[in-house]
């Protein structure tokens, strides 16, 4: 039993070591794992900062005046509770580090609902100055002919001509901007989803453009992408060719089966894919010409450039085998190396017939954040005739 206790005794301070160290390292560990925009992170510091002033100003209002010094009581403590909360989301010492921006996301929560709890216990002239910034996000989130929409627009104009605030109108208030913010985070939420299965599809089709690479250099000849044309007029008793992506051969007949495995070279599909995959990233580039950049912590235009890679190297690849399966009439033959590679160059930029399609798609689920009553950019000088 000594001996146990002992060893126990050795072993303890060791582990208090190693967990006082992991601790320790934890808050760097999770700064390293900070990824997401760092400005809007401290943005929103600066306005839960703001937030608490106006907050303190409000509830100090609120306790002078005897028929709201009860909601001063009820609804102050719970907003400051929520921006609390709104800080510790901020410092996601426990934030899950794969998980990019998920941290902003939960803190301008915690903010919305510090700001809600606000309008329940302000003053009659603190809602009215408060006024047009949440009738204009009612607006920009809720459709025109919306009842919701309309009692607030009635509303403000009541409130605007010296109207009392009753109390009625001060829960609809709350309720209806309440749900404008919750809305704008979920199209905010849509947004990450739509990114997150962008960049599985990219992943996807990425291991599928390896493995592809990866078979055709052990089983080189399964599928060879090897083209034989006829030589015209014949050249040297040499009647025949065949062309393969890295190499060519003559052959006095036709050559059999035989000879085009021969022929065939391991890298021949990597050769293929590696030029799709530089054609699709130059497509990539020119369709920056049309981003307009995102506010958003989720980057979209990155994640659909992305996709265009592996994309583009199974495009390739997959446009070569048509061919060669007599696909398009009259280009059953490639003539040489450089005829291959150039049909690679444009099967590879032809992703684009594909991905453009995601791209629009993107650009509408970006354009839905501000709200199915927003205004479309204006068009640049350049689109101007």
């Amino acid at each position: 039993m000594g001996e146990t206790t002992g060893g126990a005794a050795e072993k303890e301070p060791w582990l208090v070591r190693v967990r006082a160290w992991v601790r320790k390292q934890m808050p760097f560990r999770a700064s390293r794992g900070e990824m997401g925009p760092w400005e809007q992170k401290e943005g929103l510091r600066a306005r839960i900062t703001e937030l608490e002033a106006i907050l303190h100003a409000v509830t100090t209002r609120a306790l002078v005046d005897s028929t709201r010094r009860d909601l001063a009581g009820t609804y102050s403590g719970k907003a400051f509770e929520e921006l609390e909360l709104a800080k510790d989301a901020l410092a996601h010492v426990d934030h899950p580090r794969m998980r990019r921006a998920a941290h902003l996301g939960v803190a301008q929560s915690h903010v919305d609902a510090a700001l809600n709890l606000m309008v329940w216990m302000a003053s009659g002239d603190d809602i009215k100055a408060l006024l047009p910034q949440m009738l204009a996000l009612i607006e920009e989130h809720l459709s025109a002919g919306d009842p919701r929409r309309i009692r607030a627009t009635e509303l403000a104009r009541r409130l605007q001509h010296n109207g009392e605030l009753a109390p009625s109108d001060r829960a609809f208030l709350a309720e209806t901007v309440s749900l404008a913010r919750r809305l704008l985070r979920r199209e905010t939420l849509r947004v990450r989803s739509f990114v997150w299965i962008v960049v599985s599809v990219t992943v996807g089709l990425s291991f599928v453009a390896v493995a592809v690479a990866v078979m055709s250099c052990i089983w080189e000849t399964a599928v060879p992408l090897c083209f034989t044309p006829e030589i015209s007029p014949p050249q040297n008793d040499f009647t025949h060719k065949v062309v393969c992506p890295s190499f060519s051969d003559d052959f006095e007949g036709e050559p059999t089966a035989a000879e085009i495995t021969d022929t065939a070279r391991a890298q021949d599909f990597l050769v293929v894919e590696i030029i799709g995959v530089v054609s699709a990233s130059v497509a990539a580039a020119a369709t920056l010409r049309r981003i307009r950049g995102t506010a958003l912590p989720y980057n979209v235009p990155v994640a659909l450039a992305l996709l265009k890679l592996p994309t583009g190297a199974l495009t390739a690849a997959l446009g070569l085998l048509l061919m060669r399966g007599g696909f398009v009439p009259g280009l059953s033959a490639l003539d040489s190396t450089a005829q291959i590679i150039a049909w690679a160059v444009i099967f590879g930029y032809s992703q684009q017939l594909f991905t453009r399609f995601v791209d629009s798609q993107g650009q509408a689920v970006l354009d839905s954040v501000h709200g199915p009553n927003s205004l479309p950019a204006a068009p640049t000088s350049e689109a101007r005739p």
